[in-house]
């Protein structure tokens, strides 16, 4: 009868045990909660998995918003989106297996009316995100499966989209066709964060070599502090405005400054890039919005820059410690993202900036994600 007694309060005591952690963990999934990307989900993600930019007749998806998705999933601690996202992605934009395949650039309905890829030829600064996003998931969600296609991923770009270019060394390509012609090699410094190539190059040499170059290519497309979305490298001249953009500087560029503003003090590069960009950190200082384009040679501008465009510049404003600028630019992202579901690249850059600023996640030196909520995976460390 006792031993009959203690099993049954046994049995409570753990039945209230798991109660209280059941609990326990829902309030704290509560208080991480990140109501931008529960936002965000409402108004671009389909219940399948495919972020949708509604603001052209085409409802497209890019390989892009995938991988971006899957990112602020991992911050959010959301492994079921992150599933959904990534399962959509796989399906649709590589043929069922990103082993086999780097994801298409862009999908959506085509002009006979038809739901399907529009441009097969892949986008190299999505798949880093995809294989960089898969590797922290791995190591934050204790996922084996999630590290070998990050793996896989990250050999096909080198195999893929990356080339060697005379005087250059290796160097990541805007995608593995189109950019290639005479000698002359078309380049975007927003496809290449430091942080992303840093955390792939820990065990790849090859990627070393990558991170070399990408620096580069930063430095350069930003001659006067103000980077272009484009810039061309030509073997007998070296680096060349790029001739269809003409050296502007708007919607690509942007994420220069917020990929080069989040990269830890302990990064090598940080502090180069700081002063080398510093220009530009200095021109929203003083505005009410950023430029939304630049010359980056003769520094001509015009219009005012999206809300998102001021959160791409929210980590540089802090590390400057231009406090009145940032609380401005801070209120005009709260006050305007989010609204609707026209504004899908302003929004992305609106998650990025504030959920860096409130320190949801931050990158490490080696480029691993530091993010705010407590991993039970004992590789997290």
């Amino acid at each position: 009868m006792q031993r009959a007694r203690a099993t049954s309060v046994l049995t409570v005591i753990v039945a209230w045990l798991l109660t209280w952690t059941t609990q326990a963990e829902a309030e704290a999934a509560a208080q991480n909660a990140w109501p931008a990307w529960q936002r965000f989900k409402q108004l671009y993600v389909s219940q399948e998995g495919r972020v949708i930019d509604a603001s052209v007749p085409q409802q497209i998806t890019t390989s892009e918003g995938q991988a971006y998705a899957l990112f602020f999933a991992l911050v959010a601690n959301d492994p079921d989106s992150f599933a959904t996202v990534l399962s959509w992605t796989q399906n649709n934009l590589a043929g069922g297996d990103l082993r086999r395949a780097l994801p298409a650039w862009q999908w959506g309905r085509a002009e006979d009316g038809r739901w399907r890829v529009l441009d097969a030829n892949p986008a190299a600064d999505a798949d880093l995100w995809i294989a960089y996003s898969l590797a922290q998931a791995a190591r934050l969600w204790c996922n084996a499966e999630f590290a070998g296609l990050s793996r896989e991923l990250a050999n096909r770009i080198l195999r893929e989209e990356v080339t060697l270019v005379p005087g250059l060394g290796a160097t990541l390509l805007p995608g593995p066709k189109g950019f290639v012609e005479r000698q002359t090699w078309r380049l975007n410094a927003s496809y290449v964060p430091i942080q992303i190539v840093r955390s792939l190059a820990r065990s790849d040499e090859q990627w070393r070599a990558v991170l070399k170059s990408s620096e580069q290519v930063i430095l350069a497309s930003a001659p006067r502090g103000f980077a272009a979305d484009w810039i061309q490298y030509r073997s007998s001249d070296g680096f060349i405005t790029d001739r269809v953009t003409r050296g502007i500087g708007s919607y690509n560029a942007i994420r220069v400054y917020l990929w080069a503003g989040m990269l830890p003090t302990s990064d090598p590069l940080h502090g180069k890039l700081a002063r080398h960009l510093a220009p530009m950190v200095a021109s929203t200082a003083q505005r009410a919005a950023p430029v939304e384009s630049i010359d980056a040679n003769t520094l001509v501008n015009s219009g005012a820059g999206s809300p998102g465009f001021s959160a791409a510049l929210l980590p540089m404003l802090a590390n400057a410690k231009q406090s009145t600028a940032l609380r401005a630019h801070r209120a005009r992202v709260e006050g305007e993202s989010l609204e609707d579901d026209q504004a899908y690249y302003s929004d992305v850059l609106s998650l990025f900036g504030l959920g860096w600023l409130e320190q949801r996640y931050q990158f490490g030196a080696t480029g691993n994600l530091s993010v705010s909520w407590k991993s039970r995976c004992v590789a997290a460390r």
